[in-house]
Order: C-alpha cells, then sequence, then structure tokens
C-alpha cells in the first residue's frame, strides 16, 4: 500500500470513527448552537488533537504511557463522567439567552425572522473549548487499544516505520477535523434557521443527553 492509498484510507477510518454522535458530538452540537462555528470547530479540534495523541502512542509503541493510562481506566472514566454530567447540569440549569426571551415575549421576535443576534465566542472562548474537549478526549485511554488495532491492519506487514505511523495518525486526524467541520457547518445552518424556542428546546435536550452519558461513563467506573 502506498503512502498516499494508507494516508486515505487511515482518513476514512478517521471519519468512521467520529462520525457516530456520541457525548462529545453532543457537546459539538451543543456548543456550536450557543457560542457559534468557532466554539464548535474548537471542540472538534480538541477532540481530533486527542484522537491524533492516542494514535501517536499507539503507533510509536509508547508502551509505558499507554499501559499507565489503562492502569488507570477507571479513574478516567469516572473523570469524563463527572464532567460530562456537570456540562448536562449546567446546561439545564442555564437561563434563556437574551435574545430568546426577548423573542419569545414580542411574539415574533423583530419582524425579521431573526431572534436577535446570535452570541458567537472569542478567541479565549474558543481556547477553553478547544482544552475541554481536549480533556474530556483523553480520559478515554482505551483509544490506545483501537489505534494500535487499526496501525496493525493498515500498515503494511514488515514494513511499519514511524514515516508510516505518522502518514497514518494525520490521515486519522484530517479524517475526523473533516467530520466535525460538517457537522459544525451544518449545525450552524440550521442555528440561523430555526426559532429562539426551539434553539432553547435543542440545548435542554442536549443538556439530558450530556448528563445521561455522564451517568453511563460513571458507572463504568463503578
Amino acid at each position: 500500500m502506498s503512502m498516499t492509498s494508507l494516508f486515505f484510507t487511515a482518513a476514512g477510518v478517521g471519519l468512521a470513527i467520529a462520525a457516530p454522535v456520541g457525548p462529545m458530538g453532543m457537546l459539538c452540537i451543543r456548543r456550536t448552537l450557543t457560542g457559534g462555528p468557532r466554539a464548535g470547530l474548537a471542540i472538534g479540534l480538541g477532540i481530533a488533537s486527542g484522537d491524533a495523541f492516542y494514535g501517536l502512542i499507539a503507533a510509536l509503541g509508547l508502551v509505558s504511557i499507554s499501559q499507565f493510562m489503562l492502569a488507570y481506566d477507571r479513574p478516567l472514566h469516572l473523570l469524563a463522567g463527572l464532567f460530562l454530567l456537570y456540562l448536562g447540569v449546567r446546561t439545564l440549569l442555564q437561563k434563556a439567552p437574551a435574545d430568546t426571551a426577548s423573542g419569545d415575549q414580542n411574539g415574533n421576535d423583530n419582524g425579521n425572522g431573526n431572534h436577535g443576534k446570535l452570541a458567537q465566542v472569542g478567541r479565549a472562548g474558543a481556547l477553553r473549548a478547544y482544552a475541554s474537549s481536549l480533556l474530556l478526549t483523553l480520559t478515554n485511554p482505551q483509544t490506545v487499544i483501537m489505534f494500535a488495532a487499526l496501525f496493525t491492519t493498515l500498515a503494511p506487514r514488515g514494513a511499519f516505520s514511524s514515516a508510516i505511523a505518522l502518514t497514518t495518525v494525520g490521515g486519522v486526524f484530517c479524517g475526523s477535523i473533516a467530520w466535525w467541520c460538517v457537522l459544525v457547518t451544518v449545525v450552524s445552518l440550521a442555528r440561523h434557521a430555526i426559532g429562539g424556542k426551539l434553539r432553547l428546546a435543542i440545548d435542554r435536550l442536549v443538556g439530558i443527553m450530556l448528563a445521561a452519558f455522564g451517568v453511563v461513563e460513571i458507572r463504568r467506573a463503578l
């Protein structure tokens, strides 16, 4: 298999890994709805970076690091669960944005179909979103096992090298970030199309799902 074929195959795998909507997908959707595409892309970049980090560990055979992460599997799941539960509860308790409230009171907002100006996060908010999603992704050490199996399957027999490892990791990262770009674009378009009440309902639903995912992670740690 050539390097080009390996890269695109790995990108397809990265896309397939990222596409199922789980807790991180819910988090990305929620941040895009409340903070705009910059916040959503920061979440996606953090997830892809975490996956690439674990992929690099598996590819380069950093056994000591991977064994350490797997040894503390339960505490990491507990940490991830508590963080997801915190995000879910905070989302549920968050008050309606000012533009949503005013739109609800005025019936049909400003008469032009828009419920006020939608919030947009700044650079600092995007960095916080990136850091939170990266840390949350790193609390799942079993990703190392998944990538180890991936490299065993994709790498040519007897020809595994650092170049092959980096090509595979780069492909997975690009496939993953491509999915998050598509998801953020779709949600951003919907964000400007739907009304304030529906945006608030979606935000509440995402909060419930994040809290539920958190409870599942906590149960895995017990």
